[in-house]
């Protein structure tokens, strides 16, 4: 089980030498000289060596000129770092940190010689995310002192260490590197022996149905990135992650995951073995999902799949009036942001009095607009006029555009379709906010199944810059057209997919929070070493119980099932733990108590 490191007593590992001068054995070597350890850097490559050197200078160079580091201090860290080509530089190490490829035969190779070469207590450390550390350890002189430190990169700027113990390392190592760790300034997490450890165990398998739904054409590149960043506030898309990584490395840890679990959701897509032998292998080839300005650059240029700008060549319908049902947060969220935009709209609940209460919610949104200088009171004021609050969808008959924000049941949103059919005029586009459920199945309980639209907004409505616009096979192609451009005069960013189960964000999201549970489940790591690893290694703004308890773990459920029901996947078979909890009335938050415990309101 992981466990979060903490021993705060001095690290003794004044010499490390670093094998592998790639990207991220540049940032460890820097991390180290910053931190006042000599450094040793070896790289075959006396170019890749000289590179290293390289950026180091760059580096320095720029904390200088932002104060960060003096002149003085610049000129000691550049003196602590010496290279060579040859491993033999590593004999008076107190630890070696091997970076090399991701290949069992090059890190065995590696540990072979420098069997040879360190003295008797070095400790040896592999950065490998993907391959045994049990397996390399075992085939060591000295097993008990062979360990995994797992950095993530960017090395300086990531806070996150696995720490990697076999079945053989000894505790006196795991104390010695995670007290390096922490003098590195770095927060350390203990985990066992299992391919991605903790956060690329989470990650990867997200990449890899990232990379299968672009596969399938279900979305563009573009939408799929998009969607996660603007959905789930990730700080890359998952393709564009991809690429940063490398493809071919990527491929290379799912081998290893799917051959330890043999859980499909892992069995590397098959894309990422056609880029892979093509040497696209992404932005280090200079072309991978995207294509970029060249090797080694992070530049995107357009290539003959870059979407033509221009917009849609089928012109839209006329909207200059809003509906939306329901009264609810997304719902009262949704007619906020319609009326920001100069719409006029009309808010429709079962009664006049939730209606009312539901503009009065929109009232006291707007008024902390006001209050942290995002709005004036003029402009608040006259947003709330153009919305008129009402306990009857009759007055849906004037509207060009009606926004269904109910509840997610099917039967509801179906009877409130069938109502919508009968109110609105002919050629008004009619469009559910579901996350889940089939939008094809709203549009047939209607006579103008044409005229039906996915427009997924995220909550909180006025601040989520996304809306996932789905298409069922019936949408007409000026319906699609027209909120396309009614999107863009919200200020909204569309992304287009089709009409399966999740859409783009939810169907890569719960999967990947699923994992997190039975990772959980399995007691192969604690509710915070698995938050902390994905915020400190991933980015991520929330780790994945904190968001399952935000979202609600009844909903959670629900999305859960929905999927493991449309694409028939074992591995998207909802944990066990998550129905227990639910069952047990534990849903997060709202209840006072999910993964964790809420102080009551």
């Amino acid at each position: 089980m992981a466990t979060p490191l903490s021993d705060p007593s001095p690290s003794p590992l004044r010499t490390v030498a670093v094998v592998g001068l790639g990207t991220m054995g540049t940032g460890i070597a820097e991390v180290l000289a910053k931190a006042g350890r000599e450094v040793v850097g070896i790289d075959i490559s006396e170019a890749q060596a000289a590179k290293c050197v390289a950026a180091l200078e760059a580096s320095t160079a720029r904390g200088v000129e932002r104060g960060r580091l003096t002149e003085q201090d610049r000129a000691e860290i550049l003196a602590r770092v010496r290279t060579s080509p040859d491993l033999r530089a590593a004999a008076d190490a107190d630890l070696v940190i091997e970076v090399a490829p991701e290949s069992y035969e090059v890190k065995q190779q590696i540990f072979r010689e420098l069997d040879g070469i360190v003295r008797p207590g070095t400790i040896l450390a592999t950065g490998t995310n993907a391959l045994s550390v049990t397996r390399l350890a075992a085939d060591s002189a000295r097993p008990e002192r062979v360990l995994g430190l797992h950095f993530f990169n960017p090395a300086p700027a990531m806070k996150l260490v696995e720490v990697v113990s076999s079945v053989l390392t000894a505790p006196a190592a795991v104390t010695a590197v995670t007290n390096l760790a922490l003098d590195l300034g770095k927060e350390p997490v203990a985990v066992g022996d299992r391919p991605g450890f903790v956060a690329d165990g989470l990650l990867f398998g997200y990449l890899n149905q990232a990379a299968a739904m672009y596969e399938a054409k279900y979305a563009s590149r573009e939408d799929i990135d998009a969607a996660m960043r603007l959905g789930c506030g990730l700080p890359m898309g998952p393709l564009a992650l991809l690429d940063l990584i490398g493809v071919d490395t990527a491929r290379t840890v799912l081998e290893a995951m799917y051959a330890a679990s043999r859980d499909r959701l892992h069995a590397p897509a098959p894309i990422l073995k056609q880029l892979s032998e093509a040497g696209l292998t992404g932005r280090k080839a200079g072309r991978g999902f995207y294509t970029y300005e060249a090797p080694g650059s992070g530049t995107v240029v357009r290539d003959a799949l870059t979407p033509l700008e221009g917009g849609d060549p089928v012109a839209g319908r006329t909207v200059r009036s809003v509906g939306v049902a329901g009264s609810g947060t997304m719902a009262s969220g949704i007619a906020e942001v319609f009326a920001k935009a100069g719409y006029e709209v009309v808010l429709a609940a079962r009664s006049e009095e939730k209606a009312q209460a539901a503009k009065a919610r929109i009232g006291k949104s707007l008024a902390r607009s006001v209050d942290k200088g995002r709005l004036t009171a003029e402009a608040a004021a006259e947003t709330l006029d153009r919305i008129t609050a009402t306990g009857t969808y009759d007055d849906f008959a004037d509207v060009d555009l009606a926004v269904e924000a109910v509840a997610e049941d099917l039967e509801v949103k179906r009877q409130l379709f069938a109502a919508l059919d009968k109110v609105c005029k002919p050629g008004a586009v009619l469009a559910t906010t579901t996350s889940s459920l089939p939008v094809v199945a709203c549009a047939r309980a209607t006579s103008r199944p044409q005229d039906v639209i996915g427009m997924h907004f995220f909550n909180p409505a006025p601040a989520m810059k996304l809306v996932e616009v789905v298409r069922t096979v019936l949408t007409a192609d000026d319906v699609h057209a027209t909120v396309r451009e009614v999107c863009g005069r919200i200020r909204k960013h569309a992304v287009d997919c089709g009409d399966r189960a999740g859409f783009i964000v939810n169907a890569l999201l719960f999967p990947y929070l699923n994992n997190a549970i039975k990772m959980v489940q399995e007691h192969y790591a604690s509710l915070d070493d698995i938050d902390a690893a994905m915020k400190l290694g991933g980015g991520y703004p929330m780790g994945p119980f904190e968001l399952l308890d935000v979202v609600g773990l009844d909903v959670s459920l629900a999305i859960e099932k929905v999927l493991h029901r449309e694409f028939r996947d074992p591995g998207l078979a909802p944990a066990p733990l998550l129905e227990h909890l639910v069952a047990a009335g534990c849903l997060g938050r709202k209840t006072g108590r999910g993964f964790r415990e809420y102080a009551k309101r």
